[in-house]
């Protein structure tokens, strides 16, 4: 299979892509509109496909993409390329039902962003009923001025000097518990929570226990990319129960992440999606997986969300800085043919993986 066509240039080539191919295969279809428009005044919305596959499932497969907007490129292209293999999908899924939510944050897929239409990551917005959307880690305060500096960017800076200073004087560790695990007080800041509960939040309380139908349990895959190392993959299973980890770690060995403090490339957030959709649902038994696919080393991730965040709140009227946007496109889902068509092709490796571990307790 040639991976490579599952790649759109942009979110309406991937939305129209995307209804397209379920609309061919007999798939009930939604979109569900966040009220925002794209570059070219499209309506932006996530789109959402089901199927059930036998009668009467009890069980559901939901793959999601694009929750942190720009990464949503490579969950497209895995999700197109699922629904191109027909023929396994049924073979593989009889008593299930397949629910794929194709952008997850359509403003940021749209306009090359990582946060969405407020300038919220959303993976730090899902707080649960009893958390207030305020606070921050106790030095964000003090990083905040190199990370968020209120003047446009430049492409003389010499960032990666100015972040070497400051992981001598903080500590690699102290970083990495500080800037991306999410906060509340500073609203044009990287990682921003959000002060209430997002558009894209507001859908899914109202509508994915719909999308889920009758079922009893739930195996949520969401995709990302930009952790880890380039070309390779890790799957942050959250909450597991003691025969699914067993199971995935057979499947999957040192790919599986549980714990945060087994690995550098972890973090715990707040806000998460993992752990709203686990909570909020309790009457399901509800697995969620994180995918994350590594693309470039993590300075240059950073140096790439803060330029294309500086451009966004502090670029000066009439000046270009759509060079930003192609930087954060690159980190995000980079053009190397290479690494799409292995990710890809992983990802649906992924799916099957786990989807055989999960069923198979």
């Amino acid at each position: 299979m040639d991976y490579l066509q599952f790649f759109s240039s942009d979110y309406v080539t991937a939305r129209d892509q995307f209804h397209s191919v379920v609309e061919a295969e007999g798939y009930h279809y939604e979109s569900h509109s966040i009220n925002q428009q794209g570059p070219v005044g499209e309506d932006l919305a996530i789109a959402v496909a089901i199927r059930e596959f036998g009668k009467d499932p009890q069980s559901a497969l939901v793959v999601s993409s694009g929750l942190h907007g720009v990464e949503g490129f490579l969950g497209s292209a895995v999700q197109l390329a699922l629904l191109k293999d027909q023929l396994r999908l049924t073979s593989q899924l009889n008593g299930v039902r397949l629910v794929l939510i194709h952008a997850l944050n359509p403003y940021g897929f749209a306009w090359r962003r990582r946060w969405n239409e407020d300038g919220v990551d959303l993976n730090r917005n899902f707080l649960l009923p009893r958390e207030d959307y305020h606070g921050s880690p106790e030095a964000y305060s003090k990083l905040d001025s190199f990370f968020n500096p209120p003047s446009p960017p430049s492409r003389l800076e010499p960032f990666l000097l100015k972040a070497l200073g400051l992981i001598a004087r903080y500590g690699i560790n102290s970083l990495k518990d500080t800037l991306p695990v999410g906060q509340y007080d500073f609203p044009k800041g990287l990682f921003f929570g959000g002060t209430a509960a997002s558009k894209t939040q507001q859908i899914l309380e109202a509508d994915l226990a719909r999308w889920l139908g009758g079922v009893r349990d739930v195996l949520h895959i969401d995709f990302h990319t930009g952790l880890g190392r380039r070309g390779s993959y890790k799957l942050l299973i959250n909450k597991p129960e003691p025969g699914f980890l067993q199971r995935s770690r057979q499947q999957f060995g040192s790919q599986i992440v549980i714990d945060s403090s087994a690995e550098n490339m972890v973090y715990r957030v707040r806000g998460s999606f993992a752990d709203w959709c686990q909570a909020v649902f309790p009457h399901y038994r509800y697995d969620f997986i994180t995918v994350e696919f590594g693309t470039y080393p993590v300075l240059q991730v950073v140096k790439a969300l803060r330029n294309e965040n500086r451009a966004y709140w502090w670029g000066k009227s009439g000046e270009q800085y759509e060079w930003t946007k192609r930087q954060l496109l690159e980190v995000f889902a980079p053009t190397s043919s290479i690494w799409r068509e292995r990710c890809v092709q992983q990802g649906l490796q992924v799916i099957r993986g786990a989807y055989s571990a999960w069923t198979n307790l």
